[in-house]
């Protein structure tokens, strides 16, 4: 993005624990603050107002890199308590941001989860991620790792309206066959669909075609959420770009999250599209026990 800064800090903590029955992971982590990707419907974006910024611009051009993260990591990895959980990479900015190339801080963080044999599962529409397909590997040897490509949609014109920064889907799918051809559990996250732009049939049968002519592993899907901050970004440019969806939208997201009934619907489309070609479902990134870890080490040893 042109004008973007990366701004270095320090953190205390990194592991954050997630206290939500119903969600599939319990520890996550974020090597960044703020995205270039800049996604206009982005749910990560309030956690700029909690630094004074805006939810907007400054979430997309002010990006802030964790430099002491992988090190702190080391230190909350080596409690006597930790247990060896999943971690969830890349929950509230993506790991493979454009920082990445130059602040290597996911890198180092697996090599880390490699060195304390920690499940992972990453979560990215970048490209970059081809780099670390040798810290995958090894990762994948000694615990478990997945990678979920974010591609809520093939269309360019949604691309480019609404993911401005990211590299298009099909460098992502790419990417994401690279992986698997590398022996990395890979798949496509269709995430966010968005309510009469990206959740048609039509649309979500192309997108598991797409994923499974590039050997995807696994499909899983979410529906579009607006919290407040991201709703305040995003709205304007529906209603500039998609201005019949505007007053449907209010209806639909006059609270966070779309109606159970209409999120169903969506979901049963996206398993129908899954089952037709032929892939698996998204599970959850296991997490190991002491006797796990040692019979894994002795298979890749």
């Amino acid at each position: 993005m042109a004008g973007a800064e990366v701004q270095e800090i320090y953190c205390k903590t990194l592991l954050n624990r997630i206290d939500i029955p119903s969600f599939p992971f319990q520890w996550t982590l974020n090597p960044y603050r703020g995205c270039r990707h800049a996604c206009r419907y982005c749910y990560a974006r309030p956690t700029h107002e909690f630094l004074g910024l805006d939810a907007g611009r400054e979430f997309d051009q002010r990006v802030f890199a964790k430099v002491n993260a992988p090190e702190v990591l080391r230190q909350e990895l080596r409690r006597p308590k930790w247990k060896n959980e999943a971690i969830a990479i890349g929950t509230a900015s993506d790991p493979y941001e454009p920082a990445e190339m130059e602040y290597r801080l996911t890198r180092r963080i697996l090599q880390v989860l490699c060195e304390f044999r920690t499940p992972a599962s990453i979560t990215t529409k970048g490209v970059l991620v081809r780099r670390d397909v040798d810290v995958l590997q090894e990762l994948g040897r000694v615990a478990d790792v997945r990678v979920n490509f974010s591609v809520g949609s093939i269309d360019e014109r949604v691309w480019k309206l609404t993911e401005p920064g990211a590299p298009s889907p099909v460098a992502r799918l790419e990417a994401m066959q690279f992986l698997v051809e590398n022996g990395i559990n890979a798949g496509v996250m269709m995430a966010p669909l968005l309510p009469g732009i990206s959740d048609s049939t039509e649309s979500i049968y192309d997108v598991a075609e797409a994923a499974a002519a590039h050997g995807a592993r696994f499909i899983g899907a979410n529906v579009l959420f607006l919290k407040p901050g991201s709703k305040e970004w995003f709205m304007p440019m529906l209603k500039e770009t998609y201005p019949h969806l505007a007053p449907g939208y209010a209806k639909l997201y006059a609270k966070t999250y779309a109606p159970r009934d209409y999120t169903s619907s969506v979901m049963k489309v996206v398993d129908q599209a899954r089952r037709s070609v032929g892939l698996a479902s998204m599970e959850p990134t296991k997490s190991m026990d002491a006797p796990q870890r040692q019979l894994q080490l002795a298979l890749s040893a």
